[in-house]
């Protein structure tokens, strides 16, 4: 099954991927400057706003009678601040949306968003977005997003912007971003940027200041994350900070973030975050500084400056890895994910031929992996239909800050209940499959054909996800090779180095399980049950859950074969077969014509 001159040719494409890779490292794009000093937003006038509306409305949960009392509020205050009195500037388009039935942190609720535009000249954008309810009772390090917003709005109806620009008061971005998600309606059709106001008054802070990710692939456009980082150094006097190389490989592999940029991201909208507290947020009863408030309004209002002078940023997030002020592009991560597949796609190619020709129970064993694959694939579903019956509930539609969901009785009794699914499915339903497709559940010791069925399925999922997500691809080819390597019939490898060779395929996986959990502050237990949420609420869509239920899948029939290895390579014929020809007989088996007994002297007397 496993051709050493075919594996090891193959990875000639690699090390040309590699060399590709190396120099395709590319500067970081400049950031968009600005001349004009935001000296207008006073940390004095913000603070005293801020304190005002945590007074006014502290208990905003959400759809709460204080939640739509302050955006009632805001309404009022853009309304008045972006039409000032005697003011020639157009008129302002003030909405306010209900958002139905919307998944939040406390269930389903009716939530309010309140979008105010500003019109200016024909173009793209700028979009400003702040969140009103918090989780937590007065959090007014929450509440600074929407006090520098109103702050922001008042400046900017006092000033001459080329740019239209649209402020946006959503709710529920204290976990799901239901608001934000439903605003994307009602947004111009051509935005430059969007820039979404977090924690905005922290005392403390927690890097990076300025969050690119999105809930679908890909992060920020790299000018966009640099305009607001520079802003940030010249009027906060901060460092933002950045991500490793590896957070961001294992945050664009399985992309998931908590902040409402994930929601803009989404849809192909090019957001970021600006948060002092960082991507988890700030604590219910953080302390907060008004030079904080200061600094960070008019960084905000500094780039809000640049874009409004400066060129269109457009376009929406897009695959990308910082290194070391480099950028790696996308396209380089799709090339290399592309050659290190390609090794492992030939030898299975190359080894399903030869089963062919000897005739090996390929077909039917497929359907013994599609059955192995079917207990994991009801257990994400399960997950889904909790949800749809409110067993499940709440299960917001992205992922929520660390603390917001814990765990308690009735998540403890969603997953046993998901548990026994998956066991059902193993014990009852995967037999009763295997029985109908007449396919025996046992191996056999004299056949290769599950561990070809195996690598089939797998070349032919990890295809699709190199097609999907290339950060994710990449971390899959190593599983492939070490899977491939495992259950190959070839090498008489001991059971137990076979077993680890399995497992050691899933530790990229679990590794970045754990830098995801790690950057958004999950501990084991609360990650565990944000996974069944993400699947529950939909933001692991069902292709994806689809995808990844058959990869769980296929690595257990590896694990199951590397166990009850073949004792016969592909290339060996069965017991009482006729035996290939060697290679002194020349043609088909079956040719008797000239030359078919090879190098024989002629029986002419001499």
């Amino acid at each position: 099954m496993l051709d050493p001159r075919i594996y090891r040719a193959s990875f000639l494409p690699v090390l040309l991927a590699l060399l590709v890779v190396a120099f395709a490292l590319q500067d970081r794009p400049r950031p968009i400057g600005s001349t004009l000093a935001p000296d207008a937003f006073g940390g004095r006038a913000a603070g005293a706003l801020l304190d005002e509306l945590a007074i006014d409305f502290p208990d905003r949960r959400p759809g709460s009678l204080d939640d739509e009392a302050l955006a009632r509020r805001v309404a009022g205050s853009l309304r008045r601040s972006l039409q000032p009195a005697g003011s020639a500037a157009p008129d302002p388009i003030v909405k306010i949306t209900r958002v139905r039935g919307a998944q939040t942190i406390d269930g389903r609720r009716d939530l309010t968003n309140v979008v105010a535009t500003r019109p200016g000249r024909p173009g793209a954008g700028i979009v400003i977005v702040a969140h009103r309810d918090a989780a937590s009772r007065v959090a007014k390090a929450e509440l600074s997003g929407t006090a520098a917003m109103l702050t922001l709005a008042q400046i900017i109806g006092r000033g001459r912007l080329r740019r239209t620009v649209t402020f946006v008061s959503t709710s529920g971005g204290s976990g799901g971003a239901a608001g934000a998600r439903a605003a994307v309606a009602d947004l111009p059709d051509n935005i430059s940027a969007v820039l979404v106001l977090g924690d905005m008054a922290s005392a403390n802070t927690s890097r990076p200041l300025v969050i690119p990710y999105s809930s679908g692939n890909g992060v920020a456009p790299m000018q966009l994350r640099r305009t607001i980082e520079s802003a940030l150094r010249a009027e906060a006097r901060v460092d933002p900070g950045g991500a490793r190389a590896v957070v961001q490989w294992a945050r664009q592999a399985f992309p998931l973030t908590v902040g409402e940029q994930g929601a803009f991201g989404e849809v192909g909208l090019p957001a970021v975050l600006l948060s002092a507290s960082g991507e988890r947020g700030p604590p219910g009863n953080a302390p907060i500084s008004r030079a904080r408030l200061e600094g960070f309004g008019r960084a905000a209002l500094r780039s809000i400056n640049a874009l409004n002078n400066g060129p269109t940023i457009g376009g929406g997030p897009e695959p990308s890895l910082q290194i070391a002020r480099k950028v790696l592009s996308g396209r380089s991560i799709r090339l290399l994910g592309g050659a290190l597949l390609i090794p492992v796609l030939l030898v299975s190619i190359d080894g399903f031929a030869r089963a062919r020709r000897r005739r090996e129970p390929v077909g039917r064993r497929l359907a013994w992996v599609g059955a192995t694959v079917l207990p994991f694939l009801l257990t994400a579903l399960a997950a889904v239909v909790l949800a749809l019956v409110g067993l499940v509930d709440p299960a917001p539609e992205m992922a929520v800050p660390a603390g917001a969901l814990p765990p308690d009785g009735a998540a403890l009794a969603a997953s046993i209940a998901l548990f026994l699914v998956f066991v059902l499915g193993w014990l009852l339903v995967r037999p009763l499959v295997l029985k109908l497709s007449g396919v025996a559940d046992g191996l056999g010791s004299d056949t290769a054909a599950p561990a070809i069925a195996t690598l089939i399925v797998l070349c032919l999922l990890a295809v699709v996800v190199w097609v999907l997500n290339p950060f994710a691809a990449v971390l899959l080819a190593p599983a492939l090779h070490l899977w491939m390597l495992a259950i190959t019939p070839d090498w008489r490898w001991p059971r137990p180095v076979r077993l680890l060779a399995v497992l050691a395929g899933v530790v990229p996986f679990a590794l970045v399980a754990v830098l995801d959990a790690g950057a958004l502050g999950y501990s084991l237990k609360d990650g565990a049950w944000q996974a069944v949420l993400l699947v529950a609420g939909g933001d692991v869509g069902p292709v994806t859950w689809v995808l990844w239920s058959a990869i769980a899948g296929c690595a257990t029939c590896a694990a199951i074969v590397a166990l009850n290895p073949s004792q016969r390579p592909v290339d060996r014929g069965r017991p009482g077969a006729m035996p290939e020809q060697s290679g002194s007989i020349r043609g088909p088996g079956g040719y008797v014509g000239p030359g078919s007994l090879g190098a024989v002297g002629s029986g002419t007397r001499r």
